[in-house]
């Protein structure tokens, strides 16, 4: 028997490969570059800690990244459509990539053969491992027997929750990934000064500075309750994550520290999965990213 509906979301998600694969998913990569000329498949041809290990080696090289290609969406596209399967694809926020456009793209595309096609792109407003937690929301509306209509309904009521605070190694790679903005203005060229980030409605915002890493971090984590506080929010109708980047250990200790004060802030989260930041993010934010995305459950 044929599934109800096939979830896709692009390489944003950082999902690890076992879970993606578990949970029925597929996912479109975005490509990396080293030298500007030669690009490879995250994941397919080069693999996340390859990826950090190059950038912690090699400091003054920047990496880029760019995203699948209408192609690549069709070739995933086409042998669902041709089931008569309908798809819904998740998208990295439209505000950072033009992964989504690329999908639409896609779509209209084979709609032109195949006009009785149902396929959803959705532009989530959001990225990296909040990305991922949403679409395991998806995953479990489908799991669940939510109508493929119903799923899209309540995964578009749920995007507008979601959030990302976190902070960075230094401001060297939101300099040459052009995500600096607004950070920037708050916090200026003042040497060691590293800010904590807010991501809401797919932009990011500044939500603070600190010299030390274990200042950013603790902002990242009040910032986190304070969310929570201002939702009101039960832990059993709210999902949330850590995104690492280079360094897993740093990540436990922090999921130790998160925990202590979501207990005393009275938020009763017993776990908080861990996920690795992929490439597709970590070329703005450098090797050391860290945070928390949180999102309300589809059920």
């Amino acid at each position: 028997m044929s599934e109800a509906y096939h979830i896709i979301s692009d390489g944003s998600c950082d999902l690890p490969t076992e879970l993606v694969k578990e949970k029925n998913v597929t996912v479109v990569p975005f490509y990396v570059s080293f030298d500007d000329e030669h690009y490879e498949k995250e994941i397919v041809e080069i693999g996340i800690r390859d990826f950090y290990q190059r950038m912690v080696d090699n400091p003054k090289v920047f990496p880029k990244s760019s995203m699948p290609s209408t192609q690549d969406y069709i070739d995933v596209f086409e042998p669902l459509v041709k089931e008569g399967i309908p798809v819904l694809c998740l998208c990295i926020t439209s505000k950072f990539s033009g992964s989504y456009q690329s999908a639409m793209n896609a779509k209209n595309m084979l709609l032109e053969d195949y006009p009785d096609a149902k396929i959803t792109v959705m532009d989530t407003m959001i990225n990296t491992v909040l990305q991922g937690i949403f679409v395991l929301e998806a995953v479990r509306a489908r799991d669940a027997g939510m109508s493929y209509e119903d799923t899209i309904a309540r995964l578009e009521e749920i995007k507008t929750t979601g959030r990302i605070f976190f902070t960075v190694g230094d401001m060297e790679y939101l300099k040459h990934g052009g995500r600096i903005g607004k950070v920037a203005s708050v916090a200026g060229s003042v040497l060691g000064i590293r800010p904590v980030i807010t991501l809401r409605q797919g932009e990011i915002f500044p939500s603070g500075i600190g010299r030390s890493r274990k200042a950013t971090t603790g902002k990242a984590i009040d910032l986190l309750i304070k969310y929570l506080q201002e939702l009101q929010a039960d832990p059993e109708h709210y999902s949330i994550c850590i995104g690492f980047g280079y360094d897993r250990e740093e990540a436990e200790e922090f999921e130790q520290r998160a925990l202590k004060a979501l207990h005393n802030a009275g938020f009763a989260f017993e776990k908080i999965p861990i996920y690795q930041i992929g490439a597709t993010i970590s070329v703005h934010t450098g090797p050391y990213p860290l945070g928390f995305g949180v999102i309300q459950k589809s059920l």
